[in-house]
């Protein structure tokens, strides 16, 4: 017995699945639910039930009974998307009290499931999931087993920072008829999500079976291309659809090619196809049932659905074309379009690369269009970076792409939310943020303008404020062509990564949403908001005995935001401060690396020679800071870390304090002699602001300049640090030098290794293995403790093509050798 999911709405497949289930999506002329079916016919499974949710009409409608197939099918319909454990829970009256398979009906593959069962009754297991090697396992559950195959750790979807091996769950699963009594019924269960996890706690048998064969997620338009490429190219094991008349060429019945037309392989045409004289059908076509192609068209990598009409002179290049849609005469369809069904493109028409009609519309003669028709809007695969959305100004990040962008964001969140919105002093911000605020009030999002601000301001009234979130603007540091777009969540943090793909889903689906005349939302500058932010952090923050030691501060804002603030802010704390820079500029922020550097050396030159007790340089919008010591010395942002650390370790005699993984572990030795323990959190920014926020937690900091001060903000705010940093050193008798010099001197070295994306699941696989018996973590990557202490880290990089590798030891040398050992076993994974 055998149980098909084919509830599945395959969202990211839109406008191709706007009217039709995608397990009826058609690859190579057969819906790949079809392509499952026979598969599991062949391995004797005849008797099958397959469940049913979105449009579940059209597919009883089509497979019936599954007597043309020559097996008995049977349906379990869910009134409420159930997930997919509840789903086949839902089936369960339906099965015998023997093992059963699932699988899903919107996968493509011909695994040898007989094995598979095999496996299964060898191992004695209650579940065996089918697993495969995939060259990038984001979008998949990852798995490690044991030597004998039980699975001993599975994560869905990971982060390339959690990425800790290429083998991934097909969502392919041999049970027995036990694991019903981990699944609720009649509510929402994923097998991935819930039950397995569950199952892992308790220790039952849980396996894994790694098959052998091709197996291909279609779950997005390139790897719905994809399988249909593979299918022509004959690298799975499918039964085509029609007859071959020439190598490559496969043909239905009552297929009409005039003489004149020039057919080039591998190329599959469905039944009654018309292809007219000097028409040209180039590899990778898919012609679908009753397709006509006019005289002089040109279909490259083209897949047409049926009942389609290519007209004259039309040129479709790498595009997929609904059913029942009229290409008029000499239109272009670019790379990477879709046409939904039904639609009309006419004469001369033009749909440049990527573009997405969806079902109904018509695009009128001579148009030439760039954004896809359903709202103006535009697609992205991969939106946010390391510093949130970013790219060149008015090439990459134009005024269109910001309300799209915006649009997105706001789609997202209820009607008559608040967001709160800032930029820093660039006018390439300015410009941008207007765009962003028209595109939230168009989508009834109310918007509190905060105008120039820095970043901690905005993210203080974004959670203080009662609003869904903010965006702030910013030019990228050290760049001043390119700009960032940073989106905020409603306590101010970044977006978590899920909800940056929550984002990214509304911009890949293109489906904004729009407000209604009347729900045309509010722009407005609340006042105040310095006074508010500066009054509480001095609440909040301890500032004893700062009036009273009468300390000198030299304090160099960069001609950034942070200008606006100080006034206000050094107003109450009463201390003799000399500034620098200490002015709004519009240029500042496109300063080089020399000018940042030259800035510093004049900083310490001031805070050397005034006697300061130490200086400050912030960056252009507050988040981060570098300290100079006493003797005009900088401090490098890891030494800045352990000294702030050690200071508030010593005050506080206990409590957390969260570091990202990657620093040195003399933190552990610092914190340890003052009574408090470290708390290791991922480089990501979301993840150390979330543990900032945790019970217990009483500092953070991220090594590269931004310091959390839990008890003001779980995020980076340079400002708060600047004020506790004030009030650690009036109460100590020490100075930023001496607290320097008593900490142990760490060695810790970097490398960063190239690595192709199709490769950075199999380095870590690799890396784990070559760990052998060695204690790991992977709390964020994967980390490698030795026996005698020393430790390297192997990360992912989540936005380019590199792997990143840390190694700390007793020595430099000792650390050297580590890095460079770890460093061979990434460059040796590759090609």
């Amino acid at each position: 017995m055998a149980v098909v999911m084919a509830g599945g709405e395959g969202t990211r497949l839109r406008p191709m699945t706007a009217n039709q289930p995608k397990p009826l999506l058609p690859v190579a002329n057969r819906p790949i639910m079809e392509h499952v079916l026979r598969l599991l016919q062949r391995h004797g499974f005849d008797e099958t039930v397959v469940t049913v949710q979105f449009l579940a009409n059209l597919v009883r409608t089509y497979f019936g009974d599954g007597e043309d197939l020559g097996m008995h099918l049977m349906y379990a319909t869910e009134e409420s998307p159930l997930g997919t454990a509840g789903s086949v829970r839902n089936a369960g009256p339906a099965l015998d009290d023997d093992a059963f398979l699932v699988m899903s009906g919107d996968a493509l593959t011909d695994i040898d499931l007989g094995e598979l069962v095999r496996a299964h009754r060898q191992a004695g297991a209650l579940v065996t999931v089918c697993l495969t090697r995939v060259p990038d396992p984001l979008e998949f559950g990852i798995v490690i087993q044991t030597e004998d195959g039980r699975i001993e750790r599975f994560l869905e979807k990971p982060t390339w920072g959690q990425v800790f091996s290429d083998t991934v769950n097909t969502g392919i699963y041999v049970m027995e008829p036990e694991v019903f009594d981990y699944v609720e019924a009649g509510v929402p269960v994923d097998w991935s999500g819930d039950v397995f996890p569950a199952l892992l706690a308790k220790g039952a048998p849980l396996f894994g079976h790694v098959a052998d064969g091709y197996w291909e997620d279609v779950g997005s338009l390139g790897s719905y291309v994809r399988a249909s490429a593979d299918v022509l190219h004959r690298r799975v094991d499918v039964e085509m659809a029609g007859f071959e008349i020439a190598p490559g060429i496969w043909v239905g019945e009552g297929v009409d090619i005039d003489p004149d037309a020039q057919l080039s392989g591998p190329l599959c045409l469905a039944n009654y196809v018309k292809v007219e004289g000097d028409a040209q059908l180039r590899p990778l076509t898919v012609l679908g049932d009753n397709v006509i192609v006019k005289r002089g068209a040109v279909l490259e990598r083209a897949i047409v659905h049926a009942n389609a009409f290519i007209g004259p002179q039309a040129g479709l290049r790498g595009c997929v074309i609904g059913k029942d849609t009229d290409i008029m005469r000499a239109a272009r369809v670019g790379e990477g379009a879709v046409v939904g069904d039904a639609c009309v493109v006419e004469e001369e028409a033009y749909l440049a690369d990527g573009v997405k009609v969806y079902p109904f519309k018509t695009i009128e003669a001579g148009a030439v269009v760039h954004t896809s028709v359903i709202w103006e809007s535009r697609g992205s695969a991969s939106l946010f970076g390391p510093r949130g959305v970013s790219g060149l100004v008015n090439v990459e990040i134009t005024p269109e792409f910001v309300v799209r962008l915006a649009s997105a964001y706001a789609t997202t969140l209820r009607k008559g939310s608040i967001v709160y919105t800032s930029r820093d002093g660039s006018r390439a911000a300015r410009a941008l943020k207007r765009a962003a605020i028209a595109a939230l009030n168009a989508s009834a999002i109310d918007v509190q303008d905060l105008q120039v601000a820095p970043l901690p301001l905005t993210r203080f009234h974004a959670r203080e404020g009662n609003a869904a979130g903010g965006i702030v603007l910013r030019t990228t540091p050290g760049d001043p062509h390119s700009v960032d777009i940073i989106f905020l969540d409603a306590q101010g943090g970044d977006l978590s990564p899920a909800a940056q793909r929550g984002l990214e889903r509304v911009v890949s689906r293109q489906e904004f949403r729009r407000a209604f005349p009347g729900e045309i939302a509010e722009l407005s500058f609340p006042s105040r908001t310095v006074e508010t932010y500066t009054k509480e952090l001095l609440r909040t923050v301890d500032v004893c005995g700062v009036a009273e030691a009468g300390l000198k501060i030299v304090l160099d804002t960069a001609g950034g935001a942070v200008s606006l603030v100080l006034p206000t802010l050094l107003g109450r704390l009463g201390i003799d401060v000399l500034t620098v820079n200490n002015r709004l500029s519009e240029t500042a922020a496109g300063g080089t690396v020399a000018d940042h550097m030259r800035d510093l050396e004049r900083l310490g030159e001031l805070v050397s020679s005034s006697r300061a007790a130490f200086g400050v340089r912030f960056d252009q919008v507050g988040e981060r800071l570098v300290l100079v010591d006493e003797q005009g010395h900088l401090i490098q942002d890891d030494r800045a870390l352990l000294v702030v650390l050690d200071l508030v370790a010593a005050e506080r005699r206990g409590g957390r304090i969260a570091l990202p993984v990657t620093t040195t572990r003399v933190a552990e030795r610092v914190t340890g002699f003052h009574g408090t323990e470290v708390l290791w959190v991922s480089t990501a920014s979301d993840d150390l602001t979330r543990s900032a926020a945790q019970d217990g937690v009483v500092f953070a900091g991220d090594g590269r300049g931004g310091f959390v001060i839990p008890e003001f903000s779980p995020a980076l705010d340079a400002i708060a640090a600047f004020v506790r940093l004030l009030g650690l050193v009036a109460r100590t008798r020490l100075t930023l030098s001496q607290i320097d010099a008593r900490i142990p001197h760490a060695h810790l070295v970097r490398r960063s290794v190239p690595t192709p994306w199709s490769v950075k699941g199999a380095v870590m696989r690799t890396v784990l293995e070559a760990a052998g018996d060695r204690r790991i973590e992977t709390t964020d990557g994967v980390r490698i403790v030795e026996a005698d202490g020393r430790w390297a880290l192997v990360l992912p990089d989540p936005a380019e093509a590199v792997t990143h590798i840390w190694a700390e030891g007793n020595g430099a040398g000792a650390a050297a050798d580590l890095l460079t050992q770890w460093a061979e076993v990434v460059e040796h994974t590759q090609p």
